[in-house]
């Protein structure tokens, strides 16, 4: 057995490109359009997970399908809410301190800041936790600033 991907279901498709791709890096790998059942599907993976498949093209060893209901024939689209009862998506990442700084620069929140190094959170446009894990060591054995003194915000 082998893990394929982690569901979640978005309100705005560009909003949730532009956090998974643009703030954590991930490309998409493939995606499926249904015009029949009238929803998007869309594989993410971060670099060092994508590899071709012999049969399926490019996949990732570990993805995120995000999953996208189109609105229905009069323009009302479905809502989702609650994203802390799906738990949360964790990354590893190469600097923790530069990309908080990034995600901050495209107004993320920082819920949970990198005070050690070593561990983030921080939600995605439809509020899924996602875990950010500095790989190998904690970057300083002194938190960084503004890292060391901003406080926890909002639920993570």
């Amino acid at each position: 057995m082998r893990f394929l991907h982690a569901m979640i279901r978005v309100n705005d498709l560009d909003a949730a490109l532009r956090f998974f791709c643009e703030g954590l890096g991930l490309r998409q790998v493939r995606r499926h359009d249904s015009e029949q059942g009238r929803y998007s599907l869309i594989f993410l993976s971060a670099d060092e997970d994508a590899h071709l498949g012999a049969h399926d093209g490019l996949r990732g060893q570990a993805e995120v399908e995000l999953t996208w209901n189109w609105p229905d024939e009069n323009g009302v689209a479905e809502t989702y809410s609650g994203g802390r009862n799906f738990g949360h998506l964790a990354y590893e990442v190469d600097d923790i301190y530069a990309l908080c700084r990034h995600l901050a620069a495209m107004g993320v929140s920082i819920n949970r800041p990198p005070r050690d190094g070593q561990m983030a959170f921080v939600r995605s446009p439809d509020g899924i936790s996602v875990e950010l894990l500095q790989k190998g060591p904690a970057l300083a054995l002194a938190p960084a600033q503004p890292w060391a003194s901003m406080i926890n915000t909002g639920s993570w």
